[in-house]
């Protein structure tokens, strides 16, 4: 049993030290600082929770240099946040990939400080599901929660299993209960959005909408199943919608192979949704359905 926890201590050690090789400390807020990982040369992931500053965003880097920051981009609705700086030589972390996790597995939580260096706590995977929406209307795919007591530095740090795999960096910032992996799926659609444009490009529409039912015997008629569809209440001037020729009064009932049951619904297909690319729309109007074709927009600055 000894020689068993002995090597089972060495591995975990060696699992922290391998981490801790890209992770990074980050001072962007008042007194308490938060963690990243080097993603890429010259590129910091980290949570958006920790940046209260976009101004003198100061970083600890594994080789003791530190150097300043500034902001490339950030989602509060995913909490993803890129920053530039020169991170020299070190190695990018890789994130393995999500088909990988179970629950159950123990996980180590690895961050770092100006005072102490490395950090680490460990517990279990306790929970890995499929896609999940924030507070904030942002998706996470997978959900994978982590049952691990963390530092409030260790936000923003590296995840990793017993081997030191990188399974996706710490988040405290979308759960008031819970601890959260974004993981690699996640990372590589918002991650590769900011690097790109700084921002998160949100699918648009141009459509005020309220959730209605369905009555039975036009459910029949027209061989639906759901019972609620959303209706159309008003529709922007050269938005989306009036340019594909829907109407106020028009009900859409599906779209991307999903049944709009509510406004929530239709939030997740537009979240998946490339902008500049036709999505069919099913709508029912003057009591039969019909198929129209939107080019989904992007949400105008004030909506990000």
């Amino acid at each position: 049993m000894a020689s068993n926890l002995a090597s089972l201590s060495n591995d975990l050690s060696a699992a922290v030290a391998k981490a801790a090789a890209g992770v990074v400390a980050v001072h962007a807020r008042r007194r308490i600082g938060t963690s990243g990982v080097v993603w890429r040369k010259g590129v910091i992931l980290t949570t958006n929770e920790g940046i209260a500053s976009e101004d003198r965003i100061r970083i600890l880097l594994p080789d003791g240099r530190i150097v300043d920051a500034k902001l490339r981009g950030r989602d509060p609705r995913t909490d993803l946040a890129l920053l530039e700086a020169d991170t020299g030589e070190i190695a990018p972390v890789e994130f393995i990939a999500d088909s990988k996790l179970q629950v159950g597995q123990i996980a180590v939580a690895v961050g770092r400080t100006a005072e102490t260096g490395p950090i680490a706590s460990m517990g279990i995977v306790s929970g890995v599901a499929g896609e999940w929406r924030s507070w904030g209307g942002g998706t996470v795919n997978p959900f994978v929660r982590l049952d691990i007591s963390v530092y409030p530095t260790s936000s923003g740090g590296a995840a990793v299993d017993p081997s030191g795999n990188c399974i996706g960096i710490v988040s405290t910032g979308l759960s008031r209960t819970s601890v959260l992996a974004l993981t690699r799926t996640t990372i590589q659609r918002v991650a590769q959005q900011l690097f790109e444009k700084g921002y998160i490009g949100r699918g648009f529409l141009g459509i005020a909408l309220q959730p209605v039912r369905i009555p039975d015997d036009l459910r029949k008629n027209l061989q639906l199943e759901q019972t609620t569809g959303i209706m159309l209440l008003g529709v922007e001037p050269e938005g989306p919608a009036v340019k594909a020729g829907l109407t106020i009064g028009d009900v859409l009932v599906s779209a991307a192979d999903r049944n709009l049951t509510d406004p929530d619904v239709l939030a997740r297909v537009l979240e998946g949704a490339k902008i500049g690319e036709p999505v069919q729309f099913r709508v029912i109007r003057g009591g039969s359905i019909r198929t129209v074709g939107v080019t989904i927009g992007e949400r105008p600055v004030r909506g990000r």
